[in-house]
């Protein structure tokens, strides 16, 4: 690791600003600076700003290659999930970056952070003293290594498998991921009182039942209605039905958090709208990912408009609902001519929902661009017809 000097750093801060690619034209006006280092610092500062913004705000802080920043936590999910869990000592034993090793010790006495690549592991431990989490202990070795070593069971264990294959491939399934959670679990569980697991939000949460022993509580968790992680809290105790938790986040506001069974699921029974009424409602992501979907309709008495189309109406507004609410007021013939009469702007912000056209297809058969303040969805009603419905916000 590179610790940088007072002139490197207050280049950092004056140019944290400008386009890095323009600075590395620039790099002959500064010959005794280490230009590319220096730009690839401030490229990672402008990065993070949004995700990581304490790290950012910090002048002092080291960040690592892009790869290790992209695959890190961001400061929204890493508070959210720190609630989670508690006790007194916590091992994150896929350290990174520590984000969350950062927030996890806000809430614990003690926190191990255990990272293999060593200067990622100097970086995140720099950070550490600089942010003022003096009660984590830094450490360069293996999660294998780490645990093997531990002579006594800790509170709870977080783990965050790496997610990309050996051409750098983004890959899903937990058995391709490293290390191996479905080969390491047992091990786990003699070493912790509870196993805190991320995973990437493509995995399918039934599969992952499937492998994984022990679940008592998965979490979705969505910033600003995009599934960003699947959190799965697992004991050695045996439990056949999880609650799942669908969370959405957004800053400065209060988790929005529904919790439901499968069982839930199964056992609701969903009406079904003869035809759209008044009110559209499109559930969050996180909620769809959990498959709520009959539950939905049952517990917030809206009716469902085809079995595969997860989209909802109602003649009353539901004001609680736990998504976005629309206003039908058209509903169009994906006719160019037709909609031009609707929105003389020729523009809509188009989603698909079971519908046999993608959303390029259907904006190329129309000519509509993208914006405004007018929804269209495409989707399949009851009688197993295409449909467009043109709305508001409501």
């Amino acid at each position: 690791m590179r610790v940088f000097s007072p002139e490197e750093q207050e280049f950092i801060h004056q140019h944290w600003q400008q386009d890095p690619a323009q600075l590395m034209l620039q790099a002959k006006r500064f010959p005794h600076l280490p230009m590319p280092e220096l730009v690839g610092q401030i490229k990672a500062r402008q990065k993070a700003m949004q995700k990581l913004p304490t790290w950012a705000n910090h002048a002092e802080v080291l960040f690592p290659v892009m790869l290790s920043l992209e695959q890190s936590s961001s400061e929204l999910t890493a508070a959210y999930k720190s609630q989670l869990v508690q006790g007194d000592t916590l091992a994150d034993v896929t350290g990174g970056l520590g984000v969350d090793s950062f927030y996890f010790a806000k809430q614990f006495a003690h926190v191990t952070h255990v990272e293999q690549t060593s200067e990622l592991q100097e970086i995140a431990q720099h950070n550490f003293k600089l942010l003022g989490a003096t009660n984590i202990t830094s450490l360069n070795t293996t999660t294998e290594a780490y645990l093997h070593s531990l002579a006594s069971p800790l509170d709870v264990i977080y783990l965050d498998p790496a997610r990309r294959g050996q051409s750098q491939e983004r890959v899903h399934l937990l058995q391709d991921c490293e290390p191996d959670i479905l080969n390491l679990l047992p091990l786990l569980l003699q070493k912790a009182k509870n196993v805190l697991l991320k995973t990437a939000p493509m995995l399918d949460i039934d599969l992952a039942l499937q492998e994984l022993t022990g679940v008592q509580h998965i979490w979705i968790v969505a910033v600003q209605n995009e599934v960003k992680e699947v959190l799965y809290l697992i004991t050695s105790a045996k439990n056949e039905e999880p609650q799942l938790t669908a969370v959405n986040l957004k800053p400065g506001q209060a988790p929005l958090e529904i919790t439901f069974t499968k069982h839930q699921e199964e056992q609701a029974t969903a009406v079904y709208a003869t035809k759209p009424l008044r009110y559209l409602y499109e559930p969050n992501t996180a909620l769809l990912k959990g498959g709520a979907f009959k539950w939905l309709s049952q517990q917030y008495h809206v009716e469902k408009l085809h079995r595969n189309s997860h989209l909802y109406t109602s003649t009353e507004l539901v004001p609680d609902f736990p998504g976005r609410a629309f206003v039908i007021i058209a509903q169009p013939k994906a006719n160019a001519k037709e909609l031009y009469k609707l929105l003389p702007d020729k523009k809509a912000n188009i989603t698909v929902r079971n519908h046999p056209l993608t959303v390029a297809q259907l904006r190329e058969k129309i000519k509509l661009k993208e914006g405004g303040d007018h929804y269209l969805f495409a989707t399949t009603d009851i009688q197993n017809k295409p449909i467009l419905l043109l709305c508001k916000k409501a």
